[in-house]
């Protein structure tokens, strides 16, 4: 601390630093009528009461309960359990079945398939010859 103002220091590699110029923007020419637009635009999305339910902070109220109940050694309050929706729960097998039963239909297939065993491949005669490894050479 100097002067009520926080001083850190971090030391850099020389090729960590660089020149502040190169950070610095090019200058871009703005004409009036964007200047227009953009004031306009900020005027529409502008929010004069931040009040109602969509500007709650709902954390920030729940880490205050839990602070309080600590400060006043109690059991913090219970979080709400979040609403349970119905979900649809799938029977991904009848899902494939009817799939492939529908993709056969628009293919004209019958319902039973022809199932063709492979043949083994054959195995091909080899002779194998005792081969002697040379002794490897020293430099």
């Amino acid at each position: 601390m100097r002067d009520d103002e926080l001083v850190v220091h971090v030391m850099r590699w020389p090729d960590e630093i660089r020149d502040p110029a190169q950070l610095q923007q090019p200058p871009v020419e703005v004409s009036e009528d964007e200047i227009k637009g953009a004031l306009a635009l900020m005027d529409t999305m502008t929010v004069d009461a931040l009040e109602g339910p969509d500007f709650v902070d709902h954390c920030t109220e729940a880490l205050e309960q839990v602070i309080e109940a600590k400060r006043e050694h109690r059991e913090p309050p219970a979080a709400p359990e979040p609403e349970a929706e119905p979900g649809r729960v799938l029977d991904l097998m009848a899902a494939l079945n009817a799939s492939v039963q529908k993709a056969e239909q628009v293919r004209g297939e019958g319902q039973e398939a022809e199932v063709h065993e492979i043949p083994a491949p054959k195995k091909k005669a080899t002779n194998k010859q005792a081969t002697k490894k040379q002794p490897a050479r020293n430099p």
